[in-house]
């Protein structure tokens, strides 16, 4: 009853914090039957595209070792060697088809999971050597499942390679006599049939198993109220957590002055050290507004912006360092630089041909 109670607790939306500490200890919503059928499927473009070229060069070879047989020494050196020889033939034709079909299998990996390594699982750890815990592992619930799965899966592709092979099985005299390359082409078609129909079961099996794995993930990562007010309670006194968040209310409010750089009237420069956007509209304000400034680098961008948007750029270095000095953003501009900047903004303002009004 209490581990009922609890998990109906959980109606929380798990936090990024909690689901970084579950990746970390290697856990994903993810199912290897995606990798099994990239493999697969690439399996099935190395039939149609690359192989039919790669076994009409070994067929030669191949030819070469059946016809002489009976001139290769019957001892362990001669077989070892000749077998050797056609092994190497054999990996340097299908080098290539191996490590696309490798490849594959890492990407299906790769794309549920990103490029993200768990070096908790890779540690050793002494209580993977209690092999009382092992044992109890082994016949643990989820064992039970993925092996009822594994059950299932071979006896699907089982009954995928009968129905495929079936035909064959009907006329198997006819492979009798026939030479290596028409043998070849009858399995090239043999298998492309299996693997079409391997893959358009897998296809079923890893969509259900990967909805199941994402509900089955959800569900044990869900948290109880009380557990996400316990964690912003931690997070806020984690100078770390705090330094970012101050970063990120920076971050926005520069981008919002930047953002109010384009509606300015004017922008106020030093040239270079200092530049101040003032803004003023006589129906709602009673003196001129700074909507935006900046030293060195932020200086450059607002001046930057305003030039883009043809807000006009005046050169006043001791107004632009009184107005940077005095001046908060949003703030009306104090009456002791009143006349400095009714100046600039009367200025301008004849320039775009509006009216100034005390």
């Amino acid at each position: 009853m209490s581990e009922d109670a609890d998990e109906s607790s959980k109606t929380e939306d798990p936090t990024q914090k909690k689901l970084d500490e579950a990746h970390k200890q290697g856990q994903y919503a993810m199912t290897q039957e995606i990798g099994n059928w990239l493999m697969i499927a690439a399996a099935l473009v190395i039939l149609v595209t690359t192989l039919p070229g790669t076994l009409k060069g070994m067929v030669p070879r191949l030819n070469f070792f059946f016809e002489n047989l009976d001139q290769i020494p019957m001892d362990q050196g001669g077989v070892g060697a000749v077998l050797m020889r056609v092994m190497k033939d054999i990996l340097w034709a299908l080098w290539l088809p191996i490590l696309f079909l490798l490849f594959a299998g890492v990407i299906g990996t790769i794309g549920q999971k990103g490029f993200n390594v768990s070096w908790e699982l890779i540690a050793p750890k002494l209580g993977k050597l209690n092999p009382i815990s092992g044992i109890a592992n082994l016949f643990s619930a989820q064992k039970g499942v993925d092996l009822l799965k594994s059950l299932a899966k071979v006896a699907v592709v089982g009954v995928v390679a009968y129905i495929a092979l079936q035909p064959m099985m009907l006329t198997i005299e006819h492979f009798i006599g026939i030479d290596m390359m028409m043998l070849l082409r009858e399995m090239d078609g043999l298998t492309f049939r299996l693997l079409a129909g391997v893959l358009a079961i897998l296809t079923l099996i890893a969509g259900a198993d990967l909805f199941w794995q994402r509900h089955s993930f959800d569900k044990k990562m869900r948290m109880t109220k009380q557990e996400v007010k316990d964690e912003h309670k931690q997070a806020e006194g984690d100078p770390h957590v705090k330094g970012r968040i101050r970063q990120l209310r920076f971050e926005r409010a520069r981008k919002r002055m930047m953002a109010a750089v384009p509606g300015a009237d004017v922008v106020v420069t030093n040239p270079t050290h200092f530049a101040v956007a003032l803004k003023y509209d006589a129906q709602t304000m009673g003196a001129p507004m700074v909507v935006a400034k900046g030293a060195d680098a932020v200086a450059f961008k607002i001046r930057e912006i305003a030039e883009e948007n043809g807000v006009p750029v005046m050169e006043n270095p001791p107004l632009a360092r009184a107005l940077y000095a005095a001046c908060d953003i949003d703030e009306e501009v104090p009456s002791e630089h009143y006349r400095a900047v009714a100046e600039v903004i009367t200025y301008v303002f004849k320039l775009k041909g509006r009216a100034v009004r005390n």
